[in-house]
């Protein structure tokens, strides 16, 4: 027997989340959704301290990795994707970063006609709810719940003080009229809970009977009549199924994913699927280009006082941590401990930022790799928009087996330019007075990694992936060659079939991809259901009067 519904969603991430609770809380409609990974209840999922763990294990992460990179002597980057409940949105640092205004006009300007600022905002404020309240750019009751950190660690407001005696503005909100400067840095996090798309908008809905979720479940092929998507194949276990749909199959397993799927179903550029043995079903040669992602390094400091989070990573310390944190959710165990952040401009000329910071009171790699050695503080820095492309290609024509991921991370000259830019101005930030109480040596890169050859040599050797792979579907006008899908989601050229998560942003934003990625499930819900959109905001945003002539 083959079930039907009105809609089939593969895979419960950001976005998948989010439109399963708007596609199903009219009670009109019936969904399925398909996911390859199982249950979240792991204290290590919800425990936002512990973030480092579901990232790196197999059981929650799909471990994918990327092809060698011949800028970065041929290194491998881990390129963690959330296999659970919740997607990414159940193993990320739970940062919520919306973007610059200037991102959404770029979309626009690119062919994704009604993706502009003012229309995207509305999505981001009825996504949102917020714990300091709403106003014009913010959200207070919707089911994302967002809260700041406490900043007890003196070394958070001392960052933000080093920026501004460096001559960067502060700014009371990044996500609202001014993301450029240094400030405060939301984070998904719910009562002392990590509060993923799962908790947030999939485990509400699944109390309605028209909701249901299939775990272990591995999306093989899309079923046509036609050019008609009309359903699902899956693997779960060694039993091979299928799903039916009335109305729509609507993608969003993620950048890696989707495109896999899409080629596996005879969509994407006609020679690399013949090559394959892939029948062609639609030559579609945007499927799977357009790859993009977020490189970042470590600029870290020695601490001269012992007030960093080194003073907990012994297991007695852990521990206490952790029993804190089962039995009242507060303490340590309850931020992921990035509570500042900056945006700036690299140089003159720029219109708006293109580095972004996180600020951490240790001295530590994201994942967990390597562990704190000695007191210190770091900054996480990086370009935001990268010229740099790459693909995901088929390996095989079994979906079980992984893609072909190629970044061709700083293949653009552009990119070693804003690398430079990177260490030298967070250098600068770090030797403010602000620092002084505190800043010890420089760890990494190091005193001596002055000239650009030196800087090119640390970057080529300790750049990391800030894990924001993107673009692989990517959204614009139907005209374009390289678009996947149209400003309302749908596949070019094929019915009944749409995708919605961050693999169709057409030119990455600046900053983390998780409230974009789950603005976007929103506001497909609306063009998926034939809704009116939610009006254009006509609020204002920053942008510096001097850019043109001025760094800061």
């Amino acid at each position: 027997m083959t079930d039907t519904f009105d809609y089939i969603i593969v895979g419960a991430g950001s976005a998948g989340c989010a439109m399963a609770s708007r596609l199903t809380e009219n009670g009109t409609h019936t969904v399925k959704v398909l996911e390859f990974g199982g249950k979240d209840g792991s204290v290590f999922i919800q425990m936002p301290s512990a973030l480092s763990i579901p990232m790196n294990s197999p059981k929650y992460d799909w471990r994918y990795h990327a092809e060698p990179e011949p800028a970065l002597g041929g290194r491998s980057l881990h390129t963690p994707r959330g296999k659970v409940l919740g997607g990414s949105s159940s193993i990320n640092g739970m940062v919520y970063i919306r973007g610059h205004a200037m991102d959404y006009e770029a979309w626009a300007e690119d062919g994704a006609r009604g993706w502009n600022y003012a229309s995207v905002l509305p999505y981001f404020k009825r996504a949102e709810g917020r714990e300091e309240g709403g106003d014009e750019y913010r959200g207070s009751d919707g089911p994302l719940k967002t809260s700041y950190g406490r900043l007890k660690n003196p070394l958070y407001q001392a960052f933000v003080d080093a920026a501004a005696e460096a001559g960067y503005p502060t700014t009371p909100d990044v996500n609202g009229y001014q993301q450029e400067g240094f400030g405060r840095m939301d984070m998904t996090v719910y009562k002392g809970r990590r509060w993923s798309a799962a908790n947030a908008y999939l485990k509400p809905a699944m109390k309605r009977p028209n909701l249901s979720v299939e775990t272990h479940a591995l999306a093989s092929r899309i079923l046509f009549e036609g050019r008609k998507a009309v359903g699902i194949e899956y693997w779960q276990g060694s039993q091979l199924k299928r799903v039916k749909a009335r109305r729509e199959v609507i993608l969003s397993a993620g950048p890696i994913n989707d495109p896999q799927l899409l080629k596996l179903s005879g969509i994407g550029p006609a020679a690399e699927l013949q090559a394959m043995g892939i029948e062609v079903l639609h030559d579609l040669a945007g499927v799977g280009e357009n790859l993009q992602d977020h490189l970042e390094f470590y600029f870290q400091m020695a601490s001269t006082q012992p007030i960093t989070l080194y003073s907990v990573v012994n297991p007695l310390a852990k521990a206490r941590v952790g029993v804190e944190w089962l039995l009242r959710n507060t303490g340590l165990g309850a931020t992921n401990h990035f509570e500042t952040c900056g945006f700036i401009r690299s140089h003159a000329g720029i219109a708006y930022p293109d580095i972004q910071y996180h600020f951490l009171p240790m001295a530590v790699s994201y994942n967990g790799a390597s562990l704190a050695s000695e007191h210190g503080f770091q900054a996480h820095v990086g370009p935001m928009r990268s010229k740099s492309r790459g693909h995901i290609r088929l390996r095989s024509k079994h979906a079980r087996e992984a893609p072909l991921i190629r970044f061709n991370y700083m293949s653009h000259s552009d990119d070693w330019t804003e690398m430079r830019a990177c260490v030298r101005l967070t250098r600068e930030i770090f030797q403010q007075k602000a620092f002084e109480p505190y800043r010890g040596r420089e760890i990494q890169p190091g005193p001596d990694v002055t000239s650009d050859e030196a800087i090119d040599a640390f970057i080529a050797q300790h750049v990391e992936s800030a894990f924001h792979p993107s673009g692989t579907c990517k959204m614009g006008d139907p005209s374009d060659p390289m678009t996947v899908v149209d400003p309302e989601t749908r596949v070019v050229g094929i019915e009944g079939l749409r995708i919605a998560d961050s693999s169709i942003i057409p030119l990455i934003t600046n900053g983390n991809l998780n409230a974009p990625s789950i603005m976007i499930g929103e506001k497909a819900s609306d063009h998926i259901l034939g809704k009116t959109m939610l009006p254009p905001s006509n609020a204002p945003f920053y942008q510096a009067k001097d850019w043109q002539t001025k760094q800061r």
